[in-house]
C-alpha cells in the first residue's frame, strides 16, 4: 500500500515521503497514530502544497534568524548586579538571567538558546553564544557591572 508520511517515522522515512508499506501496518499503526495517509492523487497534491508552504515558512524563519543574529552580534549587553569588595558577584549570572535581560531590551531569546560554559560569578566582559535553528550562531558580549 502506498502512503504519505505526515511525520518522520524511524526505519520508514521522513515527513512527506511517499513509501510502500504493508496494508496491515498502514491501517493498524500508521493511520491510527496519524503518522501517514493513503497516497492518492488528491492527497499527493495537498501534500505537495503543504510541503511548499512549510519550505517557504522555513526560508522566512532562516532569514529572520539571520537578521536577528546580525543585530545581536553588534550588541553589548550590560547586566547590573551587586558586587562584593573582591569583584565577586552576590548572585551568579546564568542563561535565565541573560535571557531575561535580552527580553527586556526587545530580543525574544529563550534560555535554551543561550550557551555559556558555566554561570558567570565575576564582574567583567564575557562572550556568550546564542544558538538559532539551522546551525546558526551569534556571539554577544555580556558586561557584568555594579
Amino acid at each position: 500500500m502506498k502512503i504519505i508520511l505526515l511525520k518522520d517515522v524511524k526505519n520508514i522515512g521522513k515527513k512527506f515521503d511517499v513509501k510502500e508499506v504493508s496494508s496491515g501496518y498502514a491501517r493498524n499503526f500508521l493511520f491510527t497514530q496519524n503518522l501517514a495517509i493513503a497516497a492518492d492523487n488528491e492527497s499527493l497534491k495537498r501534500i505537495e502544497e503543504k510541503k511548499k508552504e512549510e519550505m517557504r515558512i522555513a526560508e522566512e524563519t532562516i532569514k529572520a534568524n539571520e537578521a536577528l543574529s546580525k543585530n545581536l552580534s553588534q550588541k553589548r549587553i550590560e547586566i547590573k548586579t551587586k558586587i562584593g569588595n573582591e569583584g565577586q558577584l552576590f548572585e551568579s549570572i546564568n542563561e535565565q538571567k541573560i535571557s531575561e535581560k535580552l527580553k527586556e531590551i526587545g530580543f525574544n531569546i529563550d534560555k535554551d538558546q543561550i550557551i555559556i560554559e558555566h554561570p558567570i560569578k565575576q564582574k567583567g566582559e564575557f562572550e556568550v553564544i546564542i544558538k538559532f535553528n539551522n546551525n546558526l550562531q551569534s556571539k554577544i558580549k555580556i558586561i557584568i557591572s555594579e
